[in-house]
């Protein structure tokens, strides 16, 4: 390997929840062979958002470290849908939907990494041909008690709340995907390490060395206090539009920023130290996230349309009518977030609500540069805007 030990640790440690077993993982790297790193996905769902990208991020990562990836599409597993996390069964997809959505992910994943270097498997070759025998001997190889170990099981169980038989095996076959695969080392969501110790234990079966576990966290939305998600509305598509995705990375915190760039940014930790002290030193944070911003519409369009998306967003914002030094406030609503009428008012841009919805139906209250066409807009908590109402009233407003 081209990179000494001490630096890969680092490199995969970067951003990481956690890793299982550290000194596993230096014995493996010791040996100076190229690494199996497997991650599997469940087609789901068509659309992705950078939630999802976290663990393509880290993959590319590896990948520059001259490890072998392996990007698994789960088109066996999707059918019977992942329970992690889940209070309910999750629906089985059809074959039709599962192979629909994992066209989607690998057009996707190749913005990140190196189609050259990465190996596309599909889990159903392996598992579709264990047959009956096959999967009743791995069933015989975890009990219903070590299941129920796990948190949501165990929730669902204890609450009453049906667990369907073929739910314990989702964690078997996941582990066989270890086993099939090989895996020195499996990446997944900090809601996957109940199903990737399984695949340990798995591997041990079957005569193998267990597969180091490298756990990442689930990445914040905008309002940088739930998960990233489409139905919470704090996503960031990565089919969004330029101008959209730079707007919307734009409005996040200044602290939720750098938790972006470690998860996010293919920067390495040097340069994102050096951009800390620069902002630490007075640098405005602006700048900064203006930089991660063209990062990642660069990814995911292109360098000119980052630019383009800059020069409207610094159009808009900066040699608009709109003050550098405009009032700073914070409000509170319980982590509720908060409806635009009521922030109107109480950041003192509006004498009153009535005034607020006179200035919507007039297209004169803006966020973030765009008019409000919504009545019932609600500004989530934890999310910072700039709230305009008429031509020269602006407030920065944080809501919590």
């Amino acid at each position: 390997m081209r990179f000494d030990i001490e630096h890969q640790i680092a490199i995969f440690k970067r951003g990481a929840d956690e890793l299982l077993i550290e000194k596993e993982l230096i014995a493996k790297l010791s040996r100076g062979n190229p690494l199996r790193v497997k991650e599997g996905f469940d087609p789901t769902r068509p659309d992705l958002h950078l939630g999802h990208t976290v663990q393509f991020n880290k993959l590319r990562q590896l990948q520059e470290l001259g490890h072998h990836i392996i990007f698994l599409i789960g088109d066996f597993t999707g059918m019977i849908g992942d329970p992690s996390g889940r209070n309910i069964t999750r629906p089985a997809l059809t074959p039709e939907e599962v192979q629909i959505n994992a066209k989607t992910y690998t057009d996707q994943v190749f913005l990140i990494l190196d189609p050259e270097k990465t190996e596309v498997a599909f889990n159903s070759k392996w598992l579709a041909a264990l047959g009956t025998e096959g999967m009743i001997r791995l069933a015989s190889q975890y009990t219903v008690a070590r299941m129920l170990e796990r948190d949501d099981f165990s929730k669902r169980f204890n609450g009453n709340q049906p667990v369907a038989i073929h739910e314990f095996l989702y964690p078997l076959l996941q582990g066989y995907d270890s086993v099939a695969l090989k895996a020195d080392v499996e990446l997944g969501g900090t809601d996957q390490k109940f199903n990737l110790l399984v695949g340990r234990e798995i591997q041990k079966v079957y005569g193998m060395e267990a597969q180091c576990v490298l756990t990442l966290p689930l990445l914040e939305g905008l309002d940088g206090v739930n998960k990233m998600s489409k139905s919470l509305d704090n996503y960031v598509g990565i089919t969004d539009a330029p101008q959209e995705m730079f707007g919307k990375i734009m409005s996040i915190s200044d602290v939720l920023m750098w938790r972006y760039y470690d998860l996010l940014s293919s920067r390495s930790i040097k340069e994102i130290a050096t951009l800390k002290k620069e902002v630490e030193q007075g640098r405005n944070p602006r700048d900064v996230k203006v930089l991660l911003a063209q990062e990642i519409v660069t990814r995911f369009h292109s360098k000119d349309a980052a630019e383009e998306a800059a020069q409207e967003f610094d159009a808009r914002f900066r040699h608009g009518a709109m003050p550098d030094d405009m009032l700073e406030i914070t409000l509170h609503n319980n982590n509720t977030g908060m409806h635009i009428t009521q922030i109107a008012k109480q950041a003192g841009l509006v004498p009153s609500t009535s005034e607020a919805y006179r200035l919507i139906e007039q297209r004169g209250l803006k966020v973030n540069g765009d008019a409000v066409t919504d009545k019932g807009l609600i500004i989530a908590a934890g999310e910072v805007v700039v709230v305009q109402a008429g031509k020269r009233r602006f407030a920065r407003v944080t809501i919590k």
